[in-house]
């Protein structure tokens, strides 16, 4: 397992504003969803009504303070939002592929000198590429992490 990964309680101690959340595109409703794809990943419009797992996690995130969202169609895409963003924290959410790829290149900016950001993965339950699923009060509770939070102390 990657150097990089640290436990929720580490994870936890990062202030929301120094956290991003990184999502893979496959969670979407891929026949409804009103979504665009940019450089910066799938932007959600502001009149969306779709209740869909992204909707749900991109609010609970931002709600919480969060730097910013990332719904990325793979790995290169999410890895240009932490270059970007530059956070302390990285809750990912992915398939494992997507995982490895993104925990090497996280790795590889982090040699150069910078204190790598603390990175907290949950998998993906099915994955496919398509209308794949994540166990989201799981994705939530790790959004929510807070230092004085017991959930972090495990």
């Amino acid at each position: 397992m990657s150097s990089i990964i640290k436990s929720e309680e580490v994870f936890a101690k990062v202030d929301p504003s120094q956290k991003i959340l990184l999502l893979p595109q496959c969670l979407r409703p891929s026949e409804t969803c009103p979504g665009k794809f940019t450089k910066q990943g799938l932007q959600c419009p502001d009149d969306c009504h779709e209740t869909c797992i992204i909707r749900q996690l991109r609010e609970v995130a931002l709600e919480q303070g969060y730097r910013a969202v990332c719904i990325a169609a793979g790995g290169a895409m999410a890895l240009r939002s932490i270059r970007t963003h530059n956070p302390k924290g990285i809750l990912a959410v992915a398939c494992e592929k997507e995982l490895e790829m993104g925990l090497e290149g996280v790795e590889k900016m982090s040699q150069g000198g910078e204190e790598a950001p603390v990175v907290v993965v949950i998998p993906l339950l099915t994955d496919g590429c398509v209308e794949t699923e994540v166990d989201v009060n799981r994705v939530v509770r790790a959004i929510n992490l807070r230092p004085s939070d017991p959930a972090a102390q495990t």
